[in-house]
């Protein structure tokens, strides 16, 4: 290679000795033409051939002015020739000495300067093309999910606590904050001027379109994949209006990129609501307390389902929906009624059976949930059939007796429904909580009815949809929440699902902090004994 590279150069100082030699010998030959004629013949000015006088000195030098024209012309055209001609040259040397240079970590890129805008754009959808963004990946398990994190324009809630974060946080970083500010006041950029890509009507002008602010932003997703970019899911929408401005941007380690904009209107879309039960009549009571306050007089778009296990109970069941009927007039309920064991996987999927009007949007629920107007909107928007199933992390409340041993009593439900990190924590192992149109369910085959007793079959069902094609939306939200009851772990359960529930009852009971002080009570207890002995024991004066 160097001595390949001696030949070159060689040649190159050659032939700009021959450029040399040949811009000499053409500027030799311009001096020769210009130089002043000399004919002894020609007559002078007061002598003989004075009568030719001033037309024949006229024609002389229009004669010499148009030979030197003619001379420059053609010397101009030879030095643009020359200049074209060592141009070639220059860019064949500069090909074979890039041909010469190792290419950086193997791409066919030559470096960031040499890329052009095109490539770069093209590069750039290339990202998102690769990312999970339009449609979903099949995944080996059900930890082969990018969960998405939730926020608002005040807060994030996020799934990655560790030691030191906590479920629901104001963003401390300054890069979150503005990373934050930015996408939302870039989804208002797409909404309130819209290309022809957003399928608006050209007609409707500025004056006519409704321009939303950053107090119409309801709340957003985002998650990461880190070797392609961040995917943002934005929700806007007006105060008084029924319909929601979805957004979806993506940042693929660059300028945010606008994949869609889009209208959705959720203000027909019912909701049917599963729930399976058996006995726990009470806590079917205060579900419905709930249900009345949150689906009947706010949301009204919901139908009600429950399957319910046995006879013990089952008479109370019919009473309270019947109480509920009464004082409401809500009939959009169903009750299914089977005299066989609990299997919630059977209960929910009798439940989606029994559904006879075609389409329709499903929450499969529990009797210990507490759920919010603004989940079931959320719920409607990240559901869409044959494209989009939705798997919320729901905030599990601790045991009150423990969060709140310093009070004589704990406080009312309602008052315990807050996200900090003594009183509950993101149920990120949980996988029953799920919105899913009938027929992705369907279509996947429902649960696995072989699995008995505790746990399992939402697993199933989730592994099911991650093997599949529809996009799976994994995110904590802010209006889901799992109350705390006492489980008992029975004896004919397998030995894994009896490590599940003696799992999750430990991680249901208490926060770590709280966890430590019970198991170190005793100890506790002596020191505060010690001390009071020490204080009892110090002479006073």
């Amino acid at each position: 290679m160097p001595r390949r590279g001696l030949v070159i150069q060689a040649r190159t100082r050659w032939l700009f000795v021959g450029l040399a030699l040949l811009f000499s010998l053409v500027l030799l030959m311009y001096l020769l033409e210009c130089a002043p004629q000399t004919d002894g013949n020609g007559s002078l000015p007061g002598v003989v051939g004075e009568s030719m006088g001033k037309e024949y000195y006229q024609a002389l030098l229009q004669e010499q002015e148009e030979h030197y024209q003619s001379r420059a012309t053609s010397l101009k055209r030879q030095i643009a020739q020359l200049k074209q001609e060592l141009q070639e040259m220059s860019d064949k040397l500069k090909s074979l000495q890039e041909k010469k240079t190792p290419k950086v970590n193997g791409m066919n890129y030559q470096g960031t300067k040499e890329q052009t805008s095109n490539d770069l754009l093209e590069f750039l959808h290339s990202q998102i093309d690769k990312a999970e963004v339009s449609t979903g990946a099949k995944l080996p398990s059900e930890y082969g999910v990018i969960p998405f994190e939730s926020f608002t324009s005040m807060k994030v809630f996020q799934l990655e606590m560790g030691l030191t974060r906590h479920p629901e946080e104001k963003p401390v970083r300054k890069d979150k904050r503005d990373e934050l500010v930015e996408v939302i006041e870039a989804g208002l950029e797409v909404i309130n001027n819209p290309d022809e890509e957003d399928g608006q009507d050209e007609d409707d002008g500025v004056g006519d379109r409704q321009l939303y602010s950053e107090n119409d932003f309801v709340e957003g997703y985002y998650r990461t994949e880190r070797d392609k970019g961040t995917q943002y899911e934005l929700f806007y929408k007006k105060m008084d209006g029924m319909e929601y401005r979805h957004v979806t941007l993506f940042r693929p380690f660059g300028p945010l990129m606008k994949v869609k904009s889009e209208t959705v209107d959720i203000s027909r879309s019912i909701i049917n609501i599963i729930v399976p039960l058996a006995g726990r009549t009470e806590a079917f009571a205060q579900f419905m307390q709930n249900f009345r306050d949150v689906c009947i007089h706010q949301d009204k778009r919901v139908h009600l389902t429950v399957v319910y296990f046995g006879q013990d109970g089952l008479s109370e069941v019919k009473s309270i929906l019947d109480s509920v009927a009464g004082e409401t007039d809500f009939h959009n309920y169903t009750l299914v009624s089977l005299n066989e064991e609990f299997n919630r996987g059977r209960g929910l999927d009798m439940g989606a059976r029994a559904w006879e009007k075609g389409e329709v949007l499903m929450f499969f629920c529990d009797v210990d949930v507490y759920f919010t107007a603004e989940f079931l909107n959320s719920c409607r928007l990240n559901s869409e059939p044959g494209k989009k199933v939705f798997y919320p992390v729901v905030f599990s409340l601790y045991n009150p007796a423990i969060v709140y041993a310093n009070q004589d009593i704990p406080p009312p439900v309602e008052q315990q429904l807050v996200h900090k990190k003594d009183s509950g924590f993101w149920r990120d192992f949980g996988f029953g909580m799920t919105c899913q149109y009938r027929t992705d369910f369907l279509t996947v085959g429902g649960f696995d009815l072989e699995v008995k007793g505790w746990g399992g079959e939402d697993v199933h069902l989730y592994r099911k949809h991650l093997h599949g094609d529809l996009m799976v939306i994994r995110t904590p939200v802010p209006g889901l929440f799992h109350l705390w009851h006492e489980k008992h772990c029975a004896d004919e359960l397998t030995p894994e699902q009896y490590r599940m529930c003696i799992q999750s009852k430990a991680m249901n009971e208490a926060s770590h902090s709280h966890l430590g002080m019970l198991v170190f009570r005793e100890e506790i207890e002596a020191h505060l004994r010690k001390q009071a002995y020490r204080t009892n024991s110090e002479p006073v004066g």
